[in-house]
């Protein structure tokens, strides 16, 4: 049988329902969205270079790269961690076969040959190592990706010829066309905010195409839909090589940013970020991995000084992030986006009892 059994519902939609509904998924008939959007748009006319960069542009880059293994763990019910790896392999691959000061290693192809090469390869390197994970499931699949992530660290770190060793690969180039720099500032925010939101709509929409739908099924009782004719391993290898292909964009953004890759930067430290990321944030919908960033690269960036501030020691700034990651767990299952809904659950709760209940005559 067929990787989706395409059906049509008799009675489908009319096309503004349609569209309706689709809204409605987005969550764009609510005001709240609507004004983050605003806000990030002009983001560049409101903050200053490094707030610009270093808080938002790396908030989208790593809450893509969590947002790939969101997919996998939230509609597949498989945590992944070597979604880094394949976002590191990716940003390798830009700078072997893209220009850089390693001439040596770099072949010096054009960034839009590089590029698409890059995303090539990282998405067939994804969807091998997932087609070794799915084989497990559980802790054993932890555990595979995890050796994947920590394999292809040592082997980067000890590999001259072409990852460049220890040191990397450096000044590695970044698009110049139309006459535009696009990694100055505002033109790679730009990049950046529209990468993201292509993802975040692609995993939008994709959850809920018949694919998402089979992958959800596959998630709750992989035995039934086996039974009921669908392929289990190749569903699942299937949503390896998708969340591979968003990872690998924002492993191409990623080295773009910092115009370097080493082995520190697919560290198996690195990758359990990510996995943090995902978690705090909430893995159960696609915005959770951008929250989980964005408070990821606030305490990163300033826990270092509040400890300072308090007399303690600076290099400690991942305990603050490890307290807050247990703390959330502690109290939602769900991390940041489990608190807001059980929130608003509450609020709602309160405001219904004064005048909830029906009287009697």
């Amino acid at each position: 049988m067929s990787l989706v059994q395409g059906t049509h519902p008799p009675n489908a939609q009319p096309p503004a329902a349609q569209r309706a509904t689709f809204l409605t998924l987005l969550e764009f008939n609510r005001p709240a969205v609507w004004l983050v959007a605003v806000i990030l748009v002009i983001m560049p006319f409101i903050a200053n270079g490094f707030f610009l960069i270093e808080i938002f542009a790396t908030t989208l880059i790593l809450g893509t790269i969590a947002l790939s293994l969101m997919f996998l763990a939230g509609y597949g019910g498989m945590v992944s961690l070597m979604q880094l790896t394949v976002a590191g392999f990716a940003a390798y691959m830009v700078a072997v076969f893209g220009m850089s000061a390693n001439t040596n290693i770099s072949l010096g192809w054009p960034w839009w040959l590089a590029t698409p090469t890059a995303l090539l390869l990282a998405t067939i390197f994804g969807t091998l190592g997932g087609a070794l994970a799915v084989r497990t499931e559980g802790i054993y699949t932890i555990m595979i990706t995890l050796a994947i992530g920590a394999a292809f660290y040592y082997f980067t770190n000890q590999n001259w010829p072409i990852f460049g060793g220890h040191t990397g690969i450096n000044t590695i180039a970044t698009p110049k066309f139309w006459g535009v720099d696009w990694r100055s500032d505002i033109p790679y925010y730009y990049v950046t905010l529209g990468v993201a939101a292509f993802c975040y709509f692609a995993v939008q929409y994709v959850s809920r195409a018949p694919f998402g739908l089979a992958l959800q099924g596959v998630r709750d009782n992989p035995r039934r839909m086996a039974a009921l004719g669908f392929n289990v391993n190749a569903h699942r290898v299937a949503a390896y090589a998708f969340a591979a292909f968003i990872a690998a964009l924002g492993g191409v953004l990623q080295v773009w940013n910092y115009r370097q890759i080493s082995p520190g930067s697919v560290s198996v430290g690195a990758c359990i970020d990510i996995l943090i990321i995902a978690v705090v944030g909430g893995i159960t919908r696609p915005v959770g991995p951008y929250i989980g960033a964005f408070i990821f690269v606030i305490l990163r960036t300033f826990a270092l000084d509040l400890l300072v501030k308090f007399g303690l020691d600076g290099n400690r700034f991942r305990l603050l992030i490890g307290l807050g990651f247990l703390v959330i767990v502690f109290w939602s299952s769900d991390g940041v986006i489990g608190l807001w809904e059980r929130w608003r659950r509450s609020t709602a709760t309160a405001d219904k009892r004064p005048g909830g209940g029906r009287g009697h005559g």
